[in-house]
């Protein structure tokens, strides 16, 4: 009687073998393909990395702001692959200054394009492995001619002067007669 036992036991701890095995068969399978077949575009080949990434940062009033960055943008149901990605930017909005941190690994500092325009600060770069492209809200007090960027072991620092107000201002205000 145990070896009628071993014998269906061993049957079925085969065809679990042969399961398992066809399982991995198929991830590895999956794997080989997965930039295509997770953004919906059977057939193509996503050349690069696929970067997605999310910020979550809490502003002046409170609520948090999320920030997507990366080269997969969603669109409705499906993610679309583009070519330039988005670097993770922070802003610091100090009293005297605003400054501009980007995270930009990977380019030559020949490569990058720096500019002010229409209230916005834009970088581009591209470079023959990788392409970067933001635009950022800047606010309405600075002087877009003070700009200096630096550009050190993959960080792009951007530093834009806002216009200085008088002494009384910063002081108390502007006083205001009454008459």
């Amino acid at each position: 009687m145990s070896f009628i036992w071993r014998r269906r036991f061993s049957d079925i701890f085969d065809e679990i073998e042969d399961m398992i095995r066809e399982m991995e068969r198929l991830a590895m399978s999956m794997m080989e393909n997965i930039g295509a077949r997770a953004l919906g575009y059977p057939g193509e080949e996503v050349r690069g990395p696929l970067i997605y990434g999310v910020r979550i940062t809490i502003g002046p009033d409170g609520r948090p702001i999320i920030e997507e960055f990366g080269n997969v943008k969603r669109r409705g149901r499906r993610a679309i692959v583009e070519e330039r990605r988005e670097p993770l930017v922070d802003v610091i909005d100090e009293k005297d200054r605003v400054v501009v941190v980007a995270e930009m690994p990977g380019v030559d500092k020949d490569k990058i394009d720096v500019r002010v325009k229409d209230g916005k600060l834009i970088i581009k770069a591209e470079d023959k492995d990788r392409k970067y492209y933001k635009e950022i809200e800047l606010p309405p007090d600075i002087k877009p001619e003070t700009a200096k960027a630096k550009y050190k072991n993959g960080v792009l620092e951007v530093v834009i002067e806002k216009e200085r107000k008088e002494e009384e201002e910063e002081k108390g205000g502007i006083k205001i007669r009454v008459e």
